[in-house]
């Protein structure tokens, strides 16, 4: 793939090109995880000879700030004494003022990093703020702030913050959708597709070093169970760089256990050994807070019920999941013998729950392309009936016309006969005659499966006597129309 091509960025790109086309000073705020592609995009938006672009990095903030001032000389070509600009209302006085006579962007990337603490960066900020009004009224001016650390880097924007009203532009970069992803490897299955999106997520960087020449199983072995693989060495550091984290090794803990099937506070616990105290919570707290994992969401679930967490990278549930529990294995053992002889056997149980996963981003791709109703909040349902079986339910969708779209995933090889409508609306029953109200109301309403293998004409058959309409998407089918 060519290097320069930006893969479902290009409406961020757009916003972000467009800051230039105004008169004065425009300030846009990126934030997203790490890897997601930041700085990729920033580098790739505006002309370069415009565009001064400096990379913050964990050192202290005098140096930072030194730095930055050696940067814009060596840029601009200025003769600029870091020893001139003390201050950070110095700098930003500075850059407000460089290449006077041109339109210009700077980028200001791992903005958190120019302060050591919370309120260092509200310093910073205040200094930017304060320096706002000295900025040039006509000339094209775009102070881009991006930013790993999500939630620090955006409360300085947040009411009563020092960049409160002063943002242009925020854009929040997600990971790419599984449809995305499937642009870096085009000559794989659709299977083959959304197997990669199961083990490598939607992160771009990892994405950019496939090797779309080779299978699934190639890259896997070499890019993450081998020791030196380019994936495992980023999602190994992963949590060490993550700010604000204390114990490391705790939390890694922590994610490992929920990646292997630990989903409640409980099972946490008894997997860490850990105490069940508002310690554990608090941690879990932290890490739903910088994303690494989050609340499986339970439709209408009483306020009693159990809170079950999930890793949120799917590359990162893969690696603590499959990959680590075997480390010592692999130091010693071929990748590929891991691979074939212990992972591979686990894999497709493991892709089945990741499915689920594929459900929300790809209806959400495809809905305005196939008219498809707007969804209000994408959930699950998790309950028993009225004997105290358990039940489950892989999509719960209310939708903005009140109503509530409901279905199931499989990740089937051959086609799904009857038998999944038939289940499915059974377990809508029972739920109903267990009190669920909702579940009553979605009996006749609309239904949507996904099946990676697709479905066969008695599937089809009976699907057609629903009163409402049904969806029912194969891996094919999803890809093809795209």
């Amino acid at each position: 793939m060519d290097p320069d091509v930006l893969v479902d960025r290009e409406a961020e790109r757009n916003a972000l090109r467009s800051l230039l086309d105004r008169s004065g000073a425009q300030i846009a705020l990126v934030t997203g995880r790490r890897r997601v592609g930041k700085t990729y995009l920033l580098a790739r938006t505006w002309p370069p000879e415009h565009t001064f672009l400096f990379t913050a990095t964990r050192s202290t903030p005098e140096q930072n700030r030194r730095q930055l001032v050696l940067d814009a000389a060596a840029w601009s070509g200025e003769p600029l004494d870091a020893a001139d600009y003390p201050s950070w209302r110095a700098v930003f006085d500075l850059l407000w003022r460089i290449r006077p006579d041109e339109p210009l962007v700077v980028v200001i990337d791992e903005f958190q990093y120019v302060a050591s603490s919370v309120m260092g960066l509200a310093g910073v900020a205040s200094a930017l703020n304060a320096t706002f009004e000295r900025a040039p009224a006509r000339r094209p001016f775009v102070l881009a702030l991006s930013g790993s650390a999500v939630s620090t880097v955006t409360a300085l924007a947040a009411g009563g913050a020092p960049l409160f009203g002063r943002l242009a532009l925020h854009l929040k970069l997600e990971p790419l959708g599984p449809l995305d992803v499937a642009a870096f490897v085009p000559s794989w299955s659709a299977r083959e597709r959304t197997a990669g999106f199961g083990t490598l997520g939607g992160t771009p960087a990892y994405w950019s070093v496939v090797d779309s020449a080779s299978d699934l199983r190639a890259n896997l072995t070499e890019l993450v169970l081998a020791r030196t693989g380019r994936v495992r060495l980023q999602l190994d550091t992963l949590l060490d760089q993550e700010e604000g984290l204390g114990d490391v090794a705790t939390y890694r803990g922590l994610v490992r256990a929920i990646a292997g099937g630990a989903t409640t506070r409980p099972r946490i616990a008894d997997a860490t050994g850990l105490k069940l105290d508002q310690s554990l919570v608090r941690r879990l707290e932290v890490l739903v807070d910088v994303g690494v994992i989050e609340v499986i969401p339970n439709y209408e679930a009483p306020r009693n019920a159990a809170i079950r967490y999930r890793v949120s990278d799917p590359a990162i549930r893969f690696y603590e999941a499959l990959v680590m529990p075997h480390a010592s294995l692999l130091e010693r053992v071929d990748p590929v013998d891991v691979f074939d002889s212990v992972i591979a056997p686990r894999l497709a149980t493991f892709l089945g729950h990741a499915f689920e996963r594929f459900v929300e981003p790809t209806y959400e791709r495809l809905r305005a392309h196939r008219g498809l109703p707007m969804v209000r909040a994408w959930s699950r349902w998790e309950g028993s009936d009225r004997s105290g079986r358990g039940l489950e339910l892989d999509i719960v969708a209310p939708l903005t016309s009140g109503a509530i779209m409901t279905g199931s995933v499989k990740w089937n090889r051959e086609p799904l006969g009857p038998q999944v409508f038939i289940d499915h609306l059974d377990a809508l029953r029972r739920a109903a005659d267990a009190g669920r109200g909702w579940a009553h109301a979605a009996l006749d309403g609309p239904l949507l499966f996904l099946a990676a293998g697709g479905f066969d004409a008695r599937f089809h058959a009976v699907a057609d006597t629903h009163p409402s309409s049904v969806l029912a998407w194969s891996l094919e089918e999803v890809y093809a129309e795209a």
